[in-house]
This record gives structure tokens, C-alpha cells and sequence, in this order.
């Protein structure tokens, strides 16, 4: 009998053990539901532990927890509670109106519990002892009051503003994110940004917290940015680097840098320019599908045009397409548009066609990025169209409009979209303002030459990778008929 036992008890010595080994493999996670951040974390905040989320006034924590809980709610059916000690349960519900959230419906169906803990800086003394049991009752019966799975304390700083004993402040936070941990629950907790040593006020939160994320919202040059950054991530892979993110309307989104690797599969299906006669050029098929294609050329060349002619294309096939223009008004691109035959309006009605115009100036360039991502995103558009990448610089170096595109070209073809870019040059040499040409797959350029006291205009193949293409130089009218390839230059005739 005793053998028995020693065996029963070996059996389960050797169960626990490949249960430890097990989760030391993969750390179990909560994903958050927030676009692009559960690309970044690998999966999503450590399920069962505590996350810290540090910024600055105005950077979004809040809005950051309560979007934890609400999609948590929302996506994956698991109740939350919001214990704030800043914002009361209506201004909480106000704020949260604006992304497109009913937290009070939410409340209703008891779905979220939101209770708003007044905490007087006068009653906390330091003339005894001081402990969170009193919060430990109260969060306890929040939880068990509809089963909730996600927690967000909303700002830890109110809890000990009147204490300057940092011991107790110490043996308090620890037993605060012990009990967490104890109760097994997913939760977030705000922290005001520290000083240039620590990331919060206290210092201690960013050493206890199994997750550290912090969020930036910044001015340079007049242009505001929102930016977050996994600091720290215990027993987990995850993005380093700085990510922007939007809050709008459809609550909070994050954009991924890049991917991992160069893994995009590439496509053997050929798409056509919507111009026979560059296709013609191109091995007669086009370009390949989810390649990036570069339209460079001075002023009046037709870059645009050639854009408008791959977009109708596309859209004729029945296929989306996303336009997205830094120079013109969707009105006056219609209208230019209309004048070479190509009636684009009618591709809008059809919901083939959306068309996005803004200034370059009006946002910075990750901005710019995260909105272009979040509608591509939405839309989910064949044919994308960046129309002049040029004006860009007038919000960034050359040096970060290439980081961006890089970026933007890595989604595009992560979900094989096939991308044209046009690119004003201010000389005719063979050059790009934002040196992006080695990223394309496929390079035109378009140029203005002068025959017989006459500026004609004409096209050529720069580049193609993976096909044949014609090195010869065609001239090409722009008329009420769109545009033709007409027959080659030849030397003589050619003055540049």
C-alpha cells in the first residue's frame, strides 16, 4: 500500500512538472481587441497578471483601459470592472460616447461595473497604519457581482497622494498587485509618468507589473503624435520599438512598424494598368499582383493620370480601389479625371472607389500612416493609390517618409494589395525626393522632351522585377480618350 502511494505521488509529481513546463513554454494571454496591439504584444496582455500603462496627461490611459474592457466585452464575452479615482461613472460614460461606446447599456446589462472611488488627500494620514483593505473589500464584490475576468484601476496615484512614507507606499503596491494576481483577473492599472529615473511616480509599479506600456502623446514642429511602446514583458516576445496610434471615432488603433521578416509570398497573377499599351510594355500582361509600382516625373507628365487610368481599370473589373491624394480635392480629381474619359464618380456610387484627400501638414507622418493603415484595413481595397508620396516631406525628412512607406508597403502586400505611388521629380534626372525606388518592384517615368519646336510627352520602364520589359522610350498623348502609347523615339528626334 505504501509502494502505491510513493507511486501515486511520483505520478503526481511528474504531472505538475509538465504542467510547469508547459506554461513556462507559452505564457497564457488576454487579447485586448485593440487593432494592432495584440500584433505587437504577440497575442494580447498576460492573462491572470497585472499590466502597467504609464503616460502623461492627455495621453490616453484611460481610454486605454476602458477600450481593454469594453472589447473585452464586446469581442470576447468576458465582464470587466472599472475602478476610477479621477472621473466619475457619467464623465467616464461622456467620454467614452465619443468613440462610439454605450458604457451605460454596458452597466445595464451588467456587463461592466464602474464604481468611482472618492479618495480625500486629507483623510490619509500617516499617523497610523495605512493599508487598501478597504478597497480589497469593495473590488472584491465588483468582480463577483457579474464575474468579471478584466480590471482596470484608474489612476494608482489618487490611492497614495497624501503619503510620503515610501516604505508604505512600497508594501501597499505589492500587496495590491498580489491580490490581483490572487484573484486571478486581467488587470490594467494607470500610472502618471514619473521623472527622468522612473517611468511613474513612484518607481515601483514598472518593477511588480508583469507587463510595462507606455504612451507618448508629443508636439514637434506644431504636429501632435500619439505613440506607444511595450517597455517591458515578462516571459514574452513582443514589439520594441515606438508604435503610433489613433484615438478617433472608432476607438484606439495601433500600427505595427513592420512585419518580422520578409515573408510576403509573391504573386504570379498580373494586374493591368488600365493603359494596353503599357501593358504591352510589361510582356503584355501588366503588373504582378501585390506589387508596388512608382510613377515618377516633373510637373504635367501625367502621373496622375496614369494613377486615375490603373485605379478605373481596376474598378471596372469589379475590384476595390483606395485613393488616397495629397494634392487635389476628390471634387477636382473627378473633375480632371472626367475630362480623359474616365468617369470616376460612378465607381464611387458603386462603392468601388473611395477616395481620401488631405493636406500633408494637416497631421504628422505616423498619423498620416495609422489613418491610411486603419482604412485599408476597413476597406480592404485591391488597387491602393498614393497620390504624390512628394508632398510628404513638407511634414517629415526624407529619411522618415521612407519609414513610413515602408511600413504602408508592408501591409499592402501582407494582404496582397497591389500599390501605385507617384512621385514628382524636380529635375529630369532619375532620382526620388524620398529615395524610396529601391522598395518599389516596378518604376515608370514619365518625361517632356522637345521635337521640332514641340514638347512631347514620354514613358518608359526603369525597372520591372520578374518580367520583360521594354527599354525603349514611348511617347504617349493624354486626350479626352484617356491615354495612348504611341510608337517609340527615336535617337534623332529625342532632345531632353
Amino acid at each position: 500500500m505504501a509502494r502505491k502511494n510513493r507511486i501515486d505521488v511520483h505520478h503526481a509529481d511528474m504531472a505538475r512538472a509538465r504542467r510547469l513546463k508547459s506554461s513556462s513554454v507559452a505564457l497564457i494571454k488576454t487579447p485586448t481587441g485593440i487593432s494592432g496591439l495584440d500584433n505587437i504584444t504577440d497575442g494580447g496582455l498576460p492573462k491572470g497578471r497585472t499590466t502597467l500603462i504609464a503616460g502623461g496627461a492627455g495621453s490616453g490611459k484611460t481610454l486605454f483601459g476602458m477600450e481593454f474592457l469594453i472589447r473585452g466585452i464586446e469581442i470576447y464575452g468576458e465582464p470587466g470592472v472599472a475602478m476610477t479615482f479621477e472621473e466619475t461613472a457619467e464623465e467616464i460614460s461622456s467620454n467614452l460616447a465619443s468613440l462610439g461606446h454605450d458604457v451605460n447599456k454596458l452597466v445595464r446589462e451588467k456587463k461592466l461595473f464602474v464604481d468611482y472611488v472618492h479618495v480625500e488627500r486629507r483623510q490619509i494620514e500617516e499617523t497610523g497604519e495605512y493599508d487598501l483593505e478597504g478597497l480589497f473589500i469593495r473590488l472584491d464584490h465588483a468582480i463577483k457581482s457579474i464575474g468579471a475576468k478584466r480590471v482596470l484601476l484608474d489612476t494608482i496615484e489618487v490611492l497614495f497622494s497624501g503619503l510620503r512614507n515610501e516604505s508604505i507606499v512600497r508594501s501597499e503596491l505589492r500587496r495590491l498587485f498580489r491580490w490581483l494576481k490572487d484573484h486571478d483577473v486581467t488587470a490594467v492599472i494607470t500610472a502618471e509618468a514619473g521623472d527622468n529615473t522612473f517611468l511613474t511616480r513612484h518607481g515601483l509599479e514598472e518593477y511588480v507589473a508583469d507587463c510595462v506600456i507606455i504612451l507618448d502623446h508629443r508636439v514637434t514642429e506644431q504636429i501632435s503624435t500619439r505613440r506607444i511602446r511595450v517597455v517591458k514583458y515578462r516571459g514574452s516576445s513582443h514589439g520594441t520599438n515606438e508604435y503610433p496610434f489613433l484615438l478617433n471615432e472608432g476607438g484606439m488603433s495601433v500600427v505595427p512598424i513592420t512585419a518580422l521578416g520578409l515573408s510576403h509570398k509573391a504573386s504570379t497573377e498580373r494586374v493591368s494598368s488600365g493603359i494596353p499599351g503599357l501593358d504591352k510594355m510589361l510582356g503584355a500582361k501588366g503588373f504582378f499582383r501585390a506589387s508596388s509600382v512608382l510613377v515618377t516625373g516633373t510637373a504635367g507628365t501625367g502621373k496622375s493620370s496614369v494613377a486615375a487610368s490603373f485605379v478605373n481599370s481596376a474598378c471596372g473589373r469589379g475590384e476595390r480601389a483606395m485613393y488616397f491624394a495629397f494634392e487635389e480635392s476628390e471634387s477636382q480629381i473627378l473633375r480632371n479625371m472626367l475630362s480623359l474619359g474616365m468617369p470616376l464618380e460612378r465607381w464611387i456610387q458603386k462603392g468601388l472607389l473611395q477616395i481620401r484627400a488631405a493636406r500633408p501638414t494637416s497631421m504628422g507622418l505616423e498619423n498620416h500612416l495609422a489613418i491610411m493603415c486603419k482604412t485599408i484595413e476597413d476597406y480592404r481595397p485591391s488597387i491602393v493609390v498614393v497620390d504624390p508620396i512628394t508632398n510628404l516631406i513638407s511634414v517629415g525628412t526624407a529619411i522618415s517618409v521612407k519609414a513610413m512607406l515602408t511600413r504602408l508597403i508592408d501591409l499592402l502586400k501582407t494582404h496582397k494589395i497591389t500599390a501605385m505611388f507617384t512621385n514628382l521629380s524636380l529635375s529630369g534626372e532619375e532620382i526620388t525626393s524620398t529615395e524610396i525606388s529601391s522598395l518599389m518592384d516596378a518604376w515608370l517615368s514619365l518625361k517632356e522632351i522637345e521635337v521640332d519646336g514641340a514638347r512631347q510627352r514620354v514613358m518608359y520602364v526603369l525597372k520591372a522585377r520578374g518580367m520583360a520589359h521594354s527599354n525603349r522610350v514611348h511617347r504617349f498623348t493624354i486626350s479626352d480618350q484617356g491615354i495612348q502609347i504611341e510608337d517609340e523615339v527615336r535617337g534623332q528626334e529625342r532632345k531632353i
